[in-house]
């Protein structure tokens, strides 16, 4: 679906639930004013799902009209890990990813965001190597299709990969069709993994070293999260914006970043069920844009 916005700026918005049928988290979108919405595909916990019926994608379709938010992306589950050396587990997480990916291009979600994976001690080496032969095999089951694998930067908790660019840069290099590969950049992610954007020189130092290592056009969504964790902590813990580690002037920098613009940037901030939390910091967000 074309975006159309009034607004000249980031598309700000969070992270949705859908309990209850996935077009609800548009509504819950529309309730906190979101420009743009993340979802889970289905239960994050549970590898598999029955698909969508008639009614819940044309419902899908008929909120994404009425709330008018055109841009939705979404997230993989946390179950997944396409770096396993474990033939079996790797080979379950082909098939559970490529079902979400069929279920974004169902919907017409842009992007599916997944985390590299984890080599679990075979080495980085190694991890790469599986990760890549994963995406090619989702890619060649899902010929195609519009919607982009959207690698994300992680934390590097445990043997999680995709913490140095270089990684991400390698995955991709490794990987055929690589022009279908996108990629998500996570505040909370990269300040943990070692990347310090609290001040305008290593903000800018940061977005350069990604484009030396990935390509900035390669940037299709963030996740906007403050950090419980003190820098380089490699630990994945997110705050409210302005409430941890980073602080805010990381936060103004990206804000008004204009070659970020018309990117959607979601929350994944902790929240309860009022969704009070995610309308106080976009509200914050929303503050931070110098011009419009």
């Amino acid at each position: 679906m074309k975006i159309k916005t009034k607004i000249r700026g980031p598309l700000l918005g969070a992270h949705m639930s859908i309990a209850g049928g996935v077009g609800n988290a548009l509504l819950d979108g529309k309730k906190v004013d979101c420009d743009a919405i993340q979802i889970f595909t289905k239960s994050s916990r549970q590898w598999a799902s029955k698909p969508y019926t008639k009614e819940e994608i044309e419902q899908f379709r008929i909120n994404q009209k009425d709330t008018g938010i055109a841009t939705v992306i979404a997230h993989d589950s946390y179950l997944l890990n396409l770096g396993s050396p474990d033939a079996g587990l790797r080979k379950r997480s082909m098939v559970a990813f490529i079902d979400e990916l069929e279920r974004c291009e169902v919907l017409g979600v842009t992007n599916l965001v997944a985390h590299p994976g984890a080599h679990v001690g075979a080495g980085e080496t190694e991890g790469i190597k599986l990760i890549a032969k994963s995406l090619d095999e989702v890619h060649k089951a899902c010929p195609g299709y519009s919607a982009k694998i959207t690698l994300e930067i992680t934390a590097g908790q445990g043997s999680n990969l995709g913490y140095r660019f270089e990684q991400i840069g390698a995955i991709i290099d490794a990987t055929k069709e690589s022009d279908r590969i996108r990629v998500c950049f996570d505040t909370e992610h990269a300040f943990a993994a070692g990347y310090d954007i609290r001040t305008k020189e290593g903000y800018e130092r940061t977005f350069t070293e990604f484009d030396d290592a990935i390509g900035i056009d390669r940037l299709a969504a963030f996740h906007l999260n403050d950090s419980k964790k003190e820098f380089h902590s490699r630990v994945d813990r997110h705050e409210h914006i302005g409430k941890g580690y980073i602080g805010v002037e990381a936060f103004r920098l990206l804000m008004n970043d204009q070659r970020f613009w018309g990117l959607p940037m979601c929350l994944e901030t902790p929240k309860g069920p009022d969704l009070k939390e995610d309308r106080e910091n976009l509200t914050l967000l929303r503050k931070l844009i110098a011009s419009r």
